[in-house]
């Protein structure tokens, strides 16, 4: 968490939460003159946040899906390259839980779906380094991702503290307003 003054790691794709380590001197601020427009602001990263965690769960999501579809065609690559120039006898899946019995001829060439409904021919070799490649990269954008769901928790934690720190400060500021009196 940050300090004012004070830089944690980083994140250049989530903005860092500043902890407010002193409420007097970070209300005596300009900016900060009136504490409900501090409590929204406050509340408006909080939402940002939020945005920010909807957005990186469903690319976590996507990236859970996509990598055993992508370790089953590297395995079926492999399988082809092992019984090269014989005839492979395989269960060819239609669609969800529907699967057909395929017979397939020894080949030296597979096709590929890329996506946006574009499918390209690649040797074996060439499907298998792509696919290697592919599931390297999920991999480390899995890894991003949960580096990244573990640095916003964290602006979470900060943002919601910032919070009932400015509150309470208020509620003290009130109640001494009104032993004044």
């Amino acid at each position: 968490m940050e300090k004012e003054g004070n830089k944690q790691e980083n994140n250049p794709r989530i903005p860092s939460a500043v902890f407010v380590d002193d409420v007097d001197k970070f209300m005596e601020k300009t900016e900060n003159s009136n504490v409900e427009d501090v409590l929204k602001r406050l509340d408006e990263q909080h939402s940002k946040y939020k945005f920010f965690e909807y957005n990186l769960i469903t690319k976590r999501k996507r990236l859970q899906s996509q990598l055993p579809d992508l370790e089953n065609t590297l395995e079926m690559i492999q399988t082809m390259k092992a019984h090269k120039g014989q005839q492979l006898k395989t269960d060819f899946l239609l669609s969800d839980d529907v699967y057909a019995k395929a017979h397939i001829q020894g080949t030296d060439n597979v096709y590929l779906w890329l996506g946006a409904n574009v499918m390209l021919e690649y040797n074996l070799e060439d499907a298998t380094e792509l696919i290697s490649r592919n599931i390297q990269l999920a991999t480390n954008n899995m890894a991003q991702v949960d580096d990244d769901l573990d640095f916003l928790r964290d602006q979470f934690t900060t943002t919601e503290v910032n919070m009932a720190r400015v509150y309470n400060w208020d509620v003290k500021r009130r109640q001494a307003a009104k032993t004044k009196q």
